[in-house]
């Protein structure tokens, strides 16, 4: 496998305009595990090898357990997230799975347990992966082997 393009340089003003997207994700007040569970999440579900490989360093460096990075996926049937967090992944798939839409429950639910600005971060979070995500799989970028 190899990568087909490298948007950074190919098209480098879009690049940029994710990039402040991340940017902005960065300077939220979203916790560095929300983030980082957003962002594998998301990468699972949508099949992005590159960046489930990144996030899931990333999380491990952050303190992020194998246990709950291993289960992340059958986060349901495990009691090792909080309620806080089975929000943010109840939200962040089904905005990754958009086309089902956001059942009302699941954002009330987020809404009650995150309040708006958080609940507005984390929607923006969401949102923010997946357009990475697009552009990992469509360009085909592949994790380095080591």
């Amino acid at each position: 496998m190899s990568t087909r393009i490298k948007m950074d340089q190919v098209e480098p003003n879009g690049y940029k305009a994710i990039l402040g997207l991340e940017k902005f994700i960065e300077s939220t007040t979203i916790s560095r595990t929300h983030k980082d569970l957003i962002k594998i999440r998301a990468s699972q579900i949508n099949g992005c090898a590159f960046c489930i490989d990144m996030h899931t360093k990333e999380a491990r460096k952050a303190g992020e357990t194998e246990q709950r990075i291993y289960a992340l996926n059958a986060w349901r049937d495990t009691p090792f997230f909080t309620e806080e967090e089975r929000a943010v992944l109840a939200l962040t798939e089904e905005v990754t799975l958009i086309s089902n839409h956001v059942k009302d429950e699941t954002y009330a639910t987020a809404e009650k347990l995150l309040g708006e600005t958080y609940l507005a971060q984390v929607i923006m979070a969401i949102i923010t992966i997946n357009a990475w995500n697009r552009i990992g799989i469509t360009t085909m970028l592949v994790p380095a082997q080591y």
